[in-house]
């Protein structure tokens, strides 16, 4: 689908599909000059003979079936109402979603989407743009890879916004399209890797995928070390896990500098078991099933780094992945091993279902070699979590205060939100072993935090923050599948960082 940006403000040179937004009031909210038209009486007489419900939201498709006598090429309009000419920008991000949603049906090759009289809150005309790209990518979703009778695709090809704004605006909102594509695509294929059964998506299916993202790229590259590399690295942690398998673990390097030379990266840190059975600490069978989205840490990681390379970002960018599988087996790792991670500090692994902590702080140690500027861990980690939180935040952890506000604050402009959860001390007591440095779980109480102290343990003083995406990376029942979160939280915090 392509994007592009019109300052066209006669409705009568419009084809194909016109979006058009009304009020409580029930009027257009538009710039769009409209006096060598019928379009504005024919919505008039939709909206008065109450075709068009007053409910915010709600939504009118209308074909335009006379359109043989007309000298328009317009074939339908298509209405939404909004609460009000001026509104929040959660409100407009509600709205949006319903608008893409809608229109991903659309028979309509061509679209054209009127924001030019839109206010919303605190958001420029760039922010709009970039929004409601994204929400029109996201809602083109569809994962039929391995359907044998696959739903039709959308039709449209071509989604054209009408705007009000300057000549010298142009570039900035191109660009804001730009971003907008990048990250629904980002997004996309971060759902896309999580969706995937864990019989395709292996640690090297991964693998490969990282090689893909660097192909053809000047600013992105990728290395992969092997099981041999690990155990001369000392990363006894992360092996433990993949010890009963017979896929290999990976572990993942993708390399992003568009930054000065001088500057210190930032390195994300993904969570990548693509299969967790919980090893011999077997989990019931109850929904094992989705055992296979406990990579979607990973995958969030792959989604961000894509949506950076295609915005090509000022930045340097590291990211991480830890990509291994957790099975039961012969050689797998015991309740009570103790193990040597490559920080030296030893693990006494108290349950092999708490197994993502494991790969990660291995990966953190590795991290610090970069010297980076902060790493930022994305993991399933725990479904003491979801007991938390359930699945509309994202649990927060971080030894810095301004680098966790500054996380929520873009969780909260762009609706992938978070919420801040402590690392007091008194946490850390709970990992205490008799036989270990520290056990890897701290009894039944506060599971997702003594989870992240002990994370804490291996981040030293970098400025570090881990999120817990257990209950926001994917949908269960009926809708299951993963969802893309948190690829518009660290994408948004990644661009205020270059401005």
């Amino acid at each position: 689908m392509k994007f592009s940006q019109s300052e066209e403000s006669t409705a009568a040179n419009i084809a194909g599909t016109l979006v058009l937004f009304v009020d409580k009031n029930s009027h257009i909210v538009s710039g769009l000059d409209m006096s060598n038209s019928t379009i504005e009486s024919r919505v008039n007489s939709l909206i008065e003979n109450q075709f068009l419900k007053k409910a915010s939201n709600s939504v009118l498709s209308c074909p335009l079936v006379d359109t043989e006598s007309s000298s328009t090429d317009l074939r339908s309009i298509f209405l939404i109402r909004c609460s009000k000419a001026e509104f929040s920008t959660d409100a407009f991000r509600d709205m949006t979603a319903v608008l893409a949603r809608n229109l991903a049906l659309n028979t309509q090759d061509e679209i054209h989407i009127d924001i030019s009289g839109l206010q919303v809150t605190n958001s420029s005309v760039s922010d709009l743009l970039r929004q409601i790209t994204a929400q029109i990518i996201k809602a083109s979703y569809r994962f039929d890879q391995f359907k044998t009778i696959k739903k039709p695709a959308s039709k449209v090809e071509q989604c054209i916004f009408h705007v009000q704004s300057s000549a010298d605006q142009s570039d900035e909102l191109d660009t804001a399209i730009l971003a907008g594509q990048a990250i629904g695509e980002g997004t996309n294929f971060t759902r896309t890797l999580g969706n995937r059964p864990a019989n395709h998506c292996t640690p090297s299916h991964l693998a490969e995928e990282a090689m893909k993202l660097a192909t053809d790229s000047k600013t992105l590259s990728t290395t992969i070390h092997e099981e041999a590399d690990m155990e001369k690295l000392g990363m006894g942690a992360l092996l433990s896990v993949t010890a009963g398998t017979d896929q290999p673990a990976k572990l993942i390097e993708m390399n992003y500098q568009r930054g000065d030379k001088d500057s210190a990266p930032i390195v994300l840190i993904g969570k990548g078991v693509t299969f967790d059975t919980g090893g011999i600490s077997l989990k019931p069978p109850g929904a094992m099933d989705e055992m296979k989205f406990d990579m979607c840490g990973a995958a969030t990681v792959f989604g961000v780094m894509q949506a950076v390379e295609q915005m090509q970002l000022p930045i340097n960018l590291i990211g991480l992945v830890a990509a291994a599988e957790n099975m039961p087996g012969g050689d797998a790792t015991k309740p009570g091993d103790v193990i040597t991670s490559m920080s030296g500090k030893t693990i006494e692994v108290l349950n092999t279902d708490a197994e993502g902590r494991l790969v990660l702080c291995d990966t953190l140690t590795y991290a610090q070699k970069f010297e980076p500027d902060l790493m930022i861990d994305i993991a399933t980690l725990t479904g003491a979590c979801v007991v938390a939180l359930g699945a509309h935040a994202s649990g927060l952890y971080s030894n810095r205060d301004d680098l966790a506000d500054q996380l929520l604050q873009a969780g909260q402009s762009t609706g992938d939100r978070a919420w801040r959860m402590p690392l007091w001390k008194e946490y850390t007591k709970q990992l205490d072993s008799p036989f270990a440095d520290l056990g890897n779980i701290g009894g039944a109480k506060a599971g997702s935090v003594t989870a992240a102290c002990f994370l804490k343990e291996f981040v030293g003083e970098t400025p570090w923050a881990h999120l817990d995406i257990a209950g926001s990376a994917w949908n269960s029942g009926a809708k299951k599948g993963a969802t893309g979160r948190p690829v518009e939280l660290l994408t948004e915090f990644l661009m205020q960082k270059t401005r």
